[in-house]
């Protein structure tokens, strides 16, 4: 059975259940603030299990794509080293949101989905009843006092034979999301894929919950029927649900009768490709099996993020990316060999492998190839240069033990790998301080903890079953009742209140815009500021300094006009800016992302090249004309997603949307959208691009503004023209004199130039004559009164008349210090000397650093006082 069959049909057998089956929802999550990652199939199903929100369909059921780089064996750097856990990877769920059913298709609870998970299993999918083992939580002897399982236990009983069900603690069988939240008892069900004799030899019972590859769970109940409170204590959900995960790629391993997820067809043809492109063999060298396997594993995970919208960068969840992405890139460097880009080239094979089931793979692959090719030469590079600056800390190390701190430095500052440089330092003969180093990382560790830290306390829940309504669309100010809060505090923001109201006009950060400010007037007269609005779990969540004195009363909740008529003037220039680069560079742009301020607007998107001139002009005029044109604003809520695609509408990859959406359009341009938007295009007032550039390949990000900001920037301008000319003795053609000011400084510096070659070349015979001869080598270290180019000239000019000079040179130029070291081609190759690593070891003398090759080489550095001591110290090489 493929994985392609296997996926059909579990997601085929719980439709004839009466499930809702929807697709899975986007890997990268954007507008939760408590996750950056899909990292479990319940993810999007938050809102409904915390009650904020009723299901529109009780039975769900989807694939989903997760992605986990932390917590028990999902360690980033523990992947590859067996075969069965990963980054990214399929989660098959099905869901009831509700309590036990009371008919066919309402929500049900453990005798369900206990009866229906064996049914597939075996009935269905044919999987060795005595294959098979099922765990049921034992119950707890702690604080919570949790008895065991009793009706999980009874249900299984009745299908499973009792020497088959296990129990199972806290550890295994008691699942929580997290710190806080909804939480319950599980099953799990374990499958023993090992061969007669094995299970002849060893009972598969005692190996269950034992990492052993081969006894491995592959399916979670999990049975949501509490609420772990911010003070730890439980409380009984008012509705139970059921949560169950099923891992794809084990399951496919199981029903392909391999030992392996890797042996499966979702990994098989990814690994075939790697063997073709490194000329390696999987299945023969331990090292080089789990570089391949952590190649395989990673450019899923990367190519799913791009597709979803997530770019490697250097923070947040495109830091995750990056780091994955790198962790491949130099497993292949190291144990294949591979010192060029080589996992753009798997991108092919991947969309054929998973593309009919993620159409996302198919839409983005060129533009997932360009930035994993741009990403694989910018960390090669890297990689040389931390090669140079090891071999550096190697120089100027005094033992047979490098610094791990220095370690450290060299993978926290330069993303250098640790265990490259463990491997390069064994093989010249050097150990590496590893406790210096784990020391290391975790300060870093623990300063990066305390400042992300954040502390929230219980919610107050004033008023309960309460459904929060969004009125920000029609208006600015409301009455609102509180309906709950709590207090949180962060080193990073101090103490604040998140408070929660029946309705609120407050826009929630989302879909690249910023979220509302304004204030709370208190009927007392007191007025309490809001500060930020977010969403969570599909509740808007206003962030206040204070918190009202009486809770209980009614507040009028006023959003900060100024700033929401600026915001939703950016929110809809970018609308018509994406039009226009659709229109003036062609169909083939799409949105990559964006950011909405009030004070400024970001716009994300892929394109090949840098825009020229013409085409920012174009693009400007474009929205200008749009603007002029005073289009009105068409909004249209809660329509049918496919009509709203029928009528031309952009949906953007990554984003989740629901059966129903809202639309915006003004003239020619339409899209799905969320956010606040002008009544008509006219109130843009103007725009203006003030920045277009590269942010990965194949995406460019133009910077805009509109509105009051546009004033602004005309308003400097015109005070920097006014200084320009006044500099330029006010002439009557600024531009023309400017042109006259630059051709004269063009002159000028050749005229210089000429003269320092001059002084150079007539100090050369000077220079010649104050050569000293040490230990059989013509000497000489001095400070010159010349540029770096002049004396660079002046060195090779000294070196044609000999073949045995050491010349060190220092200089200041600028309020920089500077080292230039010549060396005779045949001193280096005589006398092993090497000037690069001379400038680096004397560098630290003018607190900097340098290099070049080994008979000429360059150090730059900001300590003018420690020229002196470098020459002084030159003699020692030549001694």
């Amino acid at each position: 059975m493929t994985s392609k069959e296997i996926r059909n049909q579990f997601l085929n057998f719980f439709k004839g259940k009466a499930h809702k089956i929807v697709p899975s929802a986007p890997m990268v999550v954007k507008d939760d603030p408590t996750l950056m990652f899909t990292n479990a199939g319940m993810n999007q199903f938050k809102e409904f299990f915390l009650g904020n929100r009723k299901a529109e369909h009780v039975r769900v059921a989807d694939s989903q794509k997760c992605l986990r780089v932390s917590g028990k064996h999902n360690d980033l750097e523990e992947v590859g080293k067996d075969t069965y856990h990963h980054t990214m990877f399929e989660m098959l769920g099905n869901w009831s949101f509700g309590d036990a059913a009371s008919s066919d298709t309402a929500g049900y609870f453990k005798k369900e989905a206990i009866q229906w998970s064996w049914e597939l299993l075996t009935d269905v999918l044919k999987i060795d009843k005595a294959d098979l083992y099922v765990t049921v939580f034992e119950g707890s002897e702690d604080a919570d006092n949790l008895e065991m399982d009793k009706e999980a236990y009874e249900h299984w009983k009745a299908i499973v034979p009792k020497d088959r069900i296990l129990m199972g603690d806290k550890k295994d069988n008691f699942w929580e999301m997290g710190d806080q939240g909804p939480c319950g008892p599980c099953s799990e069900i374990h499958v023993d894929i090992r061969t007669a004799e094995e299970k002849a030899k060893i009972s598969g019972a005692s190996l269950v919950n034992q990492d052993h590859p081969q006894v491995v769970e592959i399916w979670n109940l999990v049975f949501m029927q509490y609420n772990r409170k911010a003070n730890g204590a439980l409380e009984p959900l008012p509705a139970k649900h059921v949560d169950t995960g099923m891992g794809f790629e084990r399951l496919c391993m199981v029903l392909q009768g391999v030992k392996s997820n890797y042996d499966t067809d979702i990994f098989s043809p990814i690994i075939r490709e790697i063997e073709t492109i490194t000329n390696t063999k999987y299945g023969q060298n331990e090292d080089i099996d789990i570089a391949i396997r952590v190649i395989a594993d990673h450019v899923r995970a990367v190519a799913f993020s791009i597709a979803d919208g997530q770019l490697p960068s250097n923070t947040g969840a495109g830091y995750v990316i990056r780091r994955i992405l790198r962790r491949a890139i130099r497993y292949g460097f190291t144990f294949l060999g591979i010192k060029e880009p080589f996992m753009f080239r798997l991108v092919n094979v991947l969309v054929s492998v998973m593309g009919e089931a993620f159409s996302e793979l198919k839409q983005q692959r060129h533009l997932i190839e360009n930035v994993v090719r741009e990403e694989e030469h910018s960390f090669l590079n890297t990689l040389e240069q931390g090669l140079v600056l090891l071999e550096s800390v190697i120089q100027s190390t005094k033992t047979k033990t490098v610094d791990g701190h220095k370690a450290f430095e060299l993978y926290d500052t330069y993303g250098f790998p640790i265990d490259l440089t463990a491997l390069i330092l064994e093989e010249k003969g050097y150990a590496l301080d590893e406790k210096g180093f784990e020391e290391a990382m975790q300060e870093q560790k623990e300063r990066s903890k305390s400042a992300s830290e954040i502390s929230k306390g219980d919610w107050e829940i004033l008023s309960s079953d309460v459904e929060q309504e969004f009125v920000g669309y029609d208006l600015l100010e409301a009455d609102v009742k509180l309906t709950k809060y709590r207090r949180v505090s962060s080193k990073k923001d101090g103490e604040h209140y998140q408070l929660v109201f029946n309705i609120t006009p407050f826009y929630p950060e989302g879909g690249g815009q910023v979220g509302d400010k304004g204030y709370l007037e208190v009927p007392n007269g007191d007025v309490v500021y809001i500060v930020d609005t977010k969403k969570e779990n599909n509740e808007i969540v206003h962030f206040a300094k204070s918190l009202p004195r009486h809770t209980e009363a009614t507040f009028r909740a006023v959003v900060d006009k100024k700033q929401r008529q600026r915001t939703a003037a950016n929110h809809t220039a970018t609308h018509l800016l994406h039009q226009a680069l659709r229109e003036i560079l062609g169909s083939h742009v799409e949105q990559k992302g964006s950011a909405v301020h009030s004070k400024y607007l970001r716009f994300d998107f892929s394109h090949f090249a840098k825009l020229t001139q013409e085409e920012i002009k174009s693009v400007e005029e474009f929205v200008r004309a749009r603007i002029d044109g005073q289009l009105p604003l068409q909004e249209n809520r809660n329509v049918p997603m496919t009509q709203a695609l029928d009528e031309g509408a952009m949906a953007l990859f990554g984003e989740k949307y629901g059966d129903t959406v809202r639309t915006i359009r003004f003239g020619q341009s339409i899209e799905l959208c969320g956010g606040t938007h002008v009544q008509n295009t006219g109130d843009i007032w103007h725009f203006k691009i003030v920045s277009e550039s590269a942010i990965a390949a194949g995406i460019r990000r133009i910077e805009a503004i509109t509105s009051d900001a546009v004033k602004d920037f005309y308003t400097k301008s015109e005070s920097v023209l006014a200084e320009l000319k006044g500099l330029l003795n006010n002439p009557q053609d600024p531009v023309k004199a400017l042109e006259s000011l630059q051709s004269e400084n063009t002159r000028l510096k050749k005229d210089v130039e000429q003269l320092l070659k001059d002084k150079a070349k007539n100090l050369k015979g000077e220079l010649l004559n104050e050569l000293e001869e040490v230990n059989g080598i013509q000497f000489l270290a001095k400070k010159l009164d010349l540029d770096a180019a002049s004396i660079k000239d002046l060195s090779f000019e000294m070196g044609n008349s000999r073949n045995d000079l050491f010349l060190l040179f220092g200089t200041e130029q600028n309020g920089k210090a500077l080292l230039s070291c010549y060396i005779s081609k045949a001193l280096v190759a005589e006398r092993e000397m090497n000037a690069g690593t001379i400038v680096r070891e004397l560098g630290k003398f003018i607190q900097g650093g340098g290099g070049g090759q080994p008979f000429f080489a360059t150090a730059g550095g900001k300590n003018l006082e420690g020229i002196h001591q470098a020459l002084e110290e030159a003699r020692k090489y030549v001694v």
